[in-house]
């Protein structure tokens, strides 16, 4: 099965490390503003923005306004869809070993 036009900037947007750990603690935390994603972390608020902005454009988060803060969390579905990509090419990897297990035999 081939993926969707919209897996790729899915998969891009989840390709960077930074992106990686903002996505991490998002899944942990639940919903935080960029003044808490930047605690701890050595990339300005600025810098944590366009990573935001990136993976909004990709569907992987999304924000609300919550008082004067805006508040980002992962869009669970959009990781749902991530995860059944990888399971499919993991099948097809496994399938493709199996071939050559046999073939080699």
């Amino acid at each position: 099965m081939i993926a969707p036009p919209s897996a790729a900037p899915l998969f891009a947007a989840l390709g960077d490390e930074q992106r990686l750990r903002l996505v991490l603690r998002l899944c942990v935390n639940g919903p935080m503003s960029i003044t808490r994603l930047a605690v701890g972390s050595n990339v300005t608020r600025q810098g944590i923005t366009k990573h935001l902005h990136v993976m909004e454009e990709a569907g992987l988060v999304r924000s609300r306004r919550h008082g004067r803060e805006r508040l980002w969390q992962v869009d669970e579905h959009r990781v749902q869809e991530a995860q059944h990509y990888l399971e499919q090419i993991s099948s097809q990897w496994d399938r493709a070993l199996e071939r050559l297990r046999a073939f080699v035999e």
